[in-house]
Protein backbone atom coordinates (compact mmCIF):
# COMPACT_ATOMS: atom_id res chain seq x y z
CA UNK A 1 0.00 0.00 0.00
CA UNK A 2 1.00 3.86 -0.47
CA UNK A 3 3.03 5.09 2.42
CA UNK A 4 1.25 7.44 4.64
CA UNK A 5 4.52 9.97 4.19
CA UNK A 6 4.04 10.49 0.53
CA UNK A 7 -0.01 11.39 0.71
CA UNK A 8 1.27 14.31 3.14
CA UNK A 9 2.96 16.12 -0.11
CA UNK A 10 1.56 18.87 -2.33
CA UNK A 11 0.15 16.53 -4.97
CA UNK A 12 2.34 18.00 -8.24
CA UNK A 13 3.45 15.79 -11.28
CA UNK A 14 6.22 14.84 -9.50
CA UNK A 15 4.72 12.99 -6.40
CA UNK A 16 1.35 12.16 -8.55
CA UNK A 17 4.07 10.13 -10.63
CA UNK A 18 5.53 8.52 -7.90
CA UNK A 19 2.09 7.35 -6.03
CA UNK A 20 0.82 6.28 -9.64
CA UNK A 21 4.12 4.59 -10.18
CA UNK A 22 3.60 2.79 -6.55
CA UNK A 23 0.30 1.78 -7.32
CA UNK A 24 1.11 0.26 -10.59
CA UNK A 25 4.00 -2.02 -8.44
CA UNK A 26 1.70 -3.14 -5.66
CA UNK A 27 -1.56 -4.03 -8.08
CA UNK A 28 -0.46 -5.29 -11.47
CA UNK A 29 -4.41 -5.68 -12.37
CA UNK A 30 -4.49 -1.42 -12.61
CA UNK A 31 -4.18 -0.57 -16.11
CA UNK A 32 -2.52 2.64 -17.17
CA UNK A 33 -2.93 5.10 -20.18
CA UNK A 34 -2.34 8.44 -21.05
CA UNK A 35 -5.50 9.65 -22.77
CA UNK A 36 -3.79 13.33 -24.20
CA UNK A 37 -1.58 16.12 -22.84
CA UNK A 38 -2.06 19.19 -21.42
CA UNK A 39 -1.07 22.59 -23.16
CA UNK A 40 2.69 22.12 -21.88
CA UNK A 41 2.72 18.17 -22.92
CA UNK A 42 2.28 16.95 -19.47
CA UNK A 43 0.46 13.65 -19.55
CA UNK A 44 -3.38 13.43 -18.46
CA UNK A 45 -3.23 9.55 -17.05
CA UNK A 46 -6.44 7.54 -16.76
CA UNK A 47 -6.17 4.60 -14.03
CA UNK A 48 -8.73 1.33 -14.77
CA UNK A 49 -9.55 -1.49 -12.70
CA UNK A 50 -12.28 -3.90 -13.50
CA UNK A 51 -14.57 -4.12 -16.64
CA UNK A 52 -13.66 -2.10 -19.34
CA UNK A 53 -16.93 -2.34 -21.00
CA UNK A 54 -19.00 -0.11 -18.51
CA UNK A 55 -18.01 2.06 -16.18
CA UNK A 56 -17.69 4.22 -13.49
CA UNK A 57 -15.63 7.45 -13.91
CA UNK A 58 -13.83 9.77 -10.92
CA UNK A 59 -12.42 12.35 -12.04
CA UNK A 60 -10.13 15.29 -10.19
CA UNK A 61 -7.98 18.51 -9.87
CA UNK A 62 -10.14 20.11 -12.47
CA UNK A 63 -8.70 23.11 -11.22
CA UNK A 64 -4.90 24.08 -10.20
CA UNK A 65 -5.82 25.00 -6.43
CA UNK A 66 -7.77 21.60 -5.81
CA UNK A 67 -4.95 18.95 -5.87
CA UNK A 68 -6.54 17.51 -2.84
CA UNK A 69 -8.59 15.84 -5.33
CA UNK A 70 -5.71 13.79 -6.75
CA UNK A 71 -4.53 12.56 -3.56
CA UNK A 72 -8.08 11.52 -2.45
CA UNK A 73 -8.63 9.44 -5.68
CA UNK A 74 -5.58 7.89 -5.17
CA UNK A 75 -5.73 6.98 -2.30
CA UNK A 76 -8.71 5.51 -2.69
CA UNK A 77 -7.68 3.45 -5.79
CA UNK A 78 -4.97 1.92 -3.36
CA UNK A 79 -7.89 0.70 -0.73
CA UNK A 80 -9.54 -0.62 -3.16
CA UNK A 81 -6.94 -2.34 -5.11
CA UNK A 82 -5.63 -3.64 -1.93
CA UNK A 83 -8.85 -5.32 -0.88
CA UNK A 84 -9.42 -6.87 -4.56
CA UNK A 85 -6.08 -8.12 -4.40
CA UNK A 86 -6.88 -9.43 -0.17
CA UNK A 87 -10.18 -10.87 -0.72
CA UNK A 88 -10.84 -7.94 1.94
CA UNK A 89 -14.17 -6.20 1.96
CA UNK A 90 -14.17 -1.85 1.66
CA UNK A 91 -16.41 -0.22 4.01
CA UNK A 92 -18.56 -3.78 4.18
CA UNK A 93 -18.83 -4.23 0.33
CA UNK A 94 -16.57 -6.76 -1.47
CA UNK A 95 -15.09 -4.64 -4.51
CA UNK A 96 -13.79 -7.30 -6.36
CA UNK A 97 -17.16 -8.61 -7.69
CA UNK A 98 -18.71 -5.68 -7.95
CA UNK A 99 -15.75 -4.35 -10.09
CA UNK A 100 -16.53 -7.49 -12.96
CA UNK A 101 -19.80 -5.91 -13.49
CA UNK A 102 -19.10 -2.12 -13.52
CA UNK A 103 -15.08 -0.62 -13.59
CA UNK A 104 -13.98 2.39 -12.53
CA UNK A 105 -12.02 4.66 -14.43
CA UNK A 106 -10.16 7.20 -12.75
CA UNK A 107 -8.33 10.63 -13.84
CA UNK A 108 -6.74 12.36 -10.95
CA UNK A 109 -5.51 15.04 -12.39
CA UNK A 110 -7.40 16.60 -15.22
CA UNK A 111 -5.54 20.16 -15.40
CA UNK A 112 -1.84 18.92 -14.75
CA UNK A 113 -0.60 22.77 -15.97
CA UNK A 114 -2.37 24.33 -13.37
CA UNK A 115 -1.89 22.23 -10.97
CA UNK A 116 1.98 22.77 -11.74
CA UNK A 117 1.31 26.65 -11.76
CA UNK A 118 -0.26 26.73 -8.23
CA UNK A 119 2.35 24.73 -7.09
CA UNK A 120 5.77 25.64 -8.41
CA UNK A 121 4.75 28.82 -9.87
CA UNK A 122 4.58 30.61 -13.35
CA UNK A 123 8.00 28.94 -14.40
CA UNK A 124 6.03 25.74 -14.52
CA UNK A 125 3.84 27.22 -17.22
CA UNK A 126 6.72 26.89 -19.91
CA UNK A 127 5.77 29.32 -23.05
CA UNK A 128 2.64 30.35 -21.49
CA UNK A 129 4.76 31.66 -18.04
CA UNK A 130 4.64 35.09 -19.25
CA UNK A 131 1.04 35.46 -19.63
CA UNK A 132 0.79 33.56 -15.76
CA UNK A 133 2.60 36.05 -14.42
CA UNK A 134 0.76 38.83 -16.12
CA UNK A 135 -2.82 37.68 -15.46
CA UNK A 136 -2.15 36.55 -12.37
CA UNK A 137 -0.03 39.85 -11.17
CA UNK A 138 2.60 37.47 -9.43
CA UNK A 139 -0.24 35.21 -7.18
CA UNK A 140 -0.42 32.01 -8.68
CA UNK A 141 -1.17 30.36 -5.35
CA UNK A 142 -4.77 31.08 -6.30
CA UNK A 143 -4.26 29.63 -9.86
CA UNK A 144 -7.16 27.50 -11.21
CA UNK A 145 -7.21 27.85 -14.86
CA UNK A 146 -4.95 25.53 -16.98
CA UNK A 147 -1.73 27.75 -18.51
CA UNK A 148 -3.69 29.64 -20.97
CA UNK A 149 -5.66 31.39 -18.64
CA UNK A 150 -8.80 29.12 -19.54
CA UNK A 151 -11.13 27.59 -16.56
CA UNK A 152 -11.39 24.00 -17.81
CA UNK A 153 -14.87 23.63 -15.73
CA UNK A 154 -15.72 26.83 -17.60
CA UNK A 155 -14.94 25.55 -20.64
CA UNK A 156 -17.59 22.89 -21.78
CA UNK A 157 -20.56 23.64 -24.06
CA UNK A 158 -23.43 23.20 -21.25
CA UNK A 159 -25.20 26.63 -20.63
CA UNK A 160 -22.78 28.34 -22.49
CA UNK A 161 -24.37 31.67 -23.87
CA UNK A 162 -25.67 32.07 -20.46
CA UNK A 163 -22.27 31.57 -18.42
CA UNK A 164 -20.10 34.03 -20.95
CA UNK A 165 -22.52 36.77 -20.45
CA UNK A 166 -22.35 36.39 -16.28
CA UNK A 167 -18.42 36.12 -17.28
CA UNK A 168 -18.35 39.32 -19.36
CA UNK A 169 -20.59 41.33 -16.41
CA UNK A 170 -18.17 40.38 -14.02
CA UNK A 171 -15.29 41.41 -16.01
CA UNK A 172 -13.88 38.11 -17.33
CA UNK A 173 -13.52 39.07 -20.85
CA UNK A 174 -9.98 37.37 -21.38
CA UNK A 175 -7.46 34.71 -19.94
CA UNK A 176 -7.99 35.29 -16.12
CA UNK A 177 -6.40 33.20 -13.13
CA UNK A 178 -10.07 31.62 -13.16
CA UNK A 179 -13.54 31.50 -14.53
CA UNK A 180 -12.60 32.24 -17.94
CA UNK A 181 -14.63 30.20 -20.33
CA UNK A 182 -12.10 30.39 -23.50
CA UNK A 183 -12.77 31.46 -26.86
CA UNK A 184 -15.26 28.26 -27.47
CA UNK A 185 -16.48 25.41 -25.62
CA UNK A 186 -14.01 22.33 -25.66
CA UNK A 187 -11.05 25.15 -27.14
CA UNK A 188 -8.86 23.49 -24.53
CA UNK A 189 -6.90 20.10 -24.61
CA UNK A 190 -7.47 19.21 -21.12
CA UNK A 191 -11.52 19.61 -22.12
CA UNK A 192 -11.16 17.98 -24.85
CA UNK A 193 -9.72 14.96 -23.44
CA UNK A 194 -12.02 13.92 -20.69
CA UNK A 195 -15.39 14.76 -23.30
CA UNK A 196 -13.38 12.56 -25.92
CA UNK A 197 -13.22 9.42 -23.54
CA UNK A 198 -16.50 9.55 -22.25
CA UNK A 199 -18.07 10.14 -26.17
CA UNK A 200 -16.34 6.75 -26.83
CA UNK A 201 -16.73 4.42 -23.63
CA UNK A 202 -19.68 3.26 -21.78
CA UNK A 203 -19.61 5.65 -18.60
CA UNK A 204 -22.43 5.03 -16.74
CA UNK A 205 -22.46 8.36 -14.17
CA UNK A 206 -19.42 10.18 -13.67
CA UNK A 207 -18.56 12.23 -10.03
CA UNK A 208 -16.11 14.86 -10.41
CA UNK A 209 -13.99 15.93 -7.25
CA UNK A 210 -13.71 19.57 -6.62
CA UNK A 211 -13.06 21.69 -3.20
CA UNK A 212 -14.73 23.02 -1.12
CA UNK A 213 -17.53 23.24 0.53
CA UNK A 214 -18.65 19.67 1.86
CA UNK A 215 -21.57 19.51 -0.85
CA UNK A 216 -22.78 17.59 -3.49
CA UNK A 217 -24.62 18.31 -6.75
CA UNK A 218 -26.24 16.36 -8.75
CA UNK A 219 -29.23 18.30 -11.29
CA UNK A 220 -28.65 20.71 -14.18
CA UNK A 221 -31.25 22.23 -16.15
CA UNK A 222 -34.17 20.26 -16.78
CA UNK A 223 -31.91 17.18 -16.13
CA UNK A 224 -33.55 16.24 -12.39
CA UNK A 225 -33.99 12.33 -12.73
CA UNK A 226 -35.38 10.72 -9.87
CA UNK A 227 -32.87 7.88 -9.70
CA UNK A 228 -29.80 10.41 -9.65
CA UNK A 229 -31.78 12.38 -6.90
CA UNK A 230 -31.78 8.91 -5.17
CA UNK A 231 -28.05 8.26 -5.59
CA UNK A 232 -27.25 11.67 -5.02
CA UNK A 233 -29.46 11.46 -0.88
CA UNK A 234 -27.75 8.12 -0.05
CA UNK A 235 -24.08 9.89 -1.14
CA UNK A 236 -24.87 12.73 1.16
CA UNK A 237 -26.45 10.54 3.91
CA UNK A 238 -23.23 8.26 4.02
CA UNK A 239 -20.87 11.38 3.96
CA UNK A 240 -22.84 14.13 5.85
CA UNK A 241 -22.41 16.24 2.87
CA UNK A 242 -25.22 18.75 1.43
CA UNK A 243 -27.14 18.43 -1.45
CA UNK A 244 -26.64 21.56 -2.87
CA UNK A 245 -27.45 23.83 -6.13
CA UNK A 246 -24.73 26.14 -7.18
CA UNK A 247 -25.27 29.80 -8.29
CA UNK A 248 -23.84 31.92 -10.21
CA UNK A 249 -20.84 31.99 -12.46
CA UNK A 250 -20.82 28.48 -11.00
CA UNK A 251 -23.61 26.90 -12.64
CA UNK A 252 -23.00 26.14 -16.58
CA UNK A 253 -20.02 25.10 -18.45
CA UNK A 254 -18.70 22.39 -16.03
CA UNK A 255 -18.24 19.11 -16.85
CA UNK A 256 -21.03 17.64 -14.91
CA UNK A 257 -23.70 19.83 -16.28
CA UNK A 258 -22.00 19.23 -19.52
CA UNK A 259 -22.11 14.97 -18.70
CA UNK A 260 -26.33 15.30 -18.14
CA UNK A 261 -27.22 17.45 -20.96
CA UNK A 262 -25.19 15.48 -22.93
CA UNK A 263 -26.11 11.45 -22.07
CA UNK A 264 -28.96 12.31 -20.34
CA UNK A 265 -26.70 10.63 -17.26
CA UNK A 266 -26.24 11.08 -13.77
CA UNK A 267 -22.95 13.27 -12.70
CA UNK A 268 -22.13 14.73 -9.54
CA UNK A 269 -19.69 17.71 -8.25
CA UNK A 270 -18.31 16.58 -4.96
CA UNK A 271 -16.61 19.30 -3.49
CA UNK A 272 -14.68 18.01 -0.34
CA UNK A 273 -13.60 19.58 2.31
CA UNK A 274 -14.07 22.93 4.31
CA UNK A 275 -11.84 25.99 4.63
CA UNK A 276 -9.74 28.13 2.16
CA UNK A 277 -8.44 26.92 -1.16
CA UNK A 278 -5.82 25.23 -1.57
CA UNK A 279 -6.81 23.07 1.23
CA UNK A 280 -4.03 21.91 3.80
CA UNK A 281 -2.62 18.50 2.88
CA UNK A 282 -3.02 18.24 7.11
CA UNK A 283 -6.93 18.03 5.97
CA UNK A 284 -6.22 15.06 4.04
CA UNK A 285 -7.33 12.22 6.46
CA UNK A 286 -9.80 14.02 7.50
CA UNK A 287 -11.68 14.84 4.48
CA UNK A 288 -11.08 11.27 3.47
CA UNK A 289 -12.53 9.15 6.40
CA UNK A 290 -15.70 11.43 5.50
CA UNK A 291 -16.04 10.54 1.73
CA UNK A 292 -14.43 6.63 1.79
CA UNK A 293 -18.06 5.13 2.21
CA UNK A 294 -19.68 7.42 -0.20
CA UNK A 295 -16.71 6.44 -3.06
CA UNK A 296 -17.44 2.81 -2.50
CA UNK A 297 -20.96 3.54 -2.28
CA UNK A 298 -20.88 5.55 -5.81
CA UNK A 299 -19.16 2.92 -7.26
CA UNK A 300 -22.12 0.05 -7.03
CA UNK A 301 -25.61 3.18 -7.18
Amino acid sequence: MIEKSMLQRNCDRKTRDSLIGALLSDYGFISKETIGESLCSRPVDMLCVGNRKKQVLFAGAFHGMEWITSLLLLKFLDDLCFCIMTGKSMCGVSPGAILNQRGLAMIPCVNPDGVEIQINGADSAGKYDRLVRSVSGGDTLHWQANAAGVDINHNFSAGRERLLKMEKENGITSAAPTRYGGRYAESEPETRIIASYCRAGNISHALAFHSQGEEIYWSYGSYKDPEAHKMAKIMSYSSGYTLSEPEGLAVGGGFKDWFEEHFSRPAFTIEVGKGKNPLPVSDFEKIYSKIQEMMVLALIL
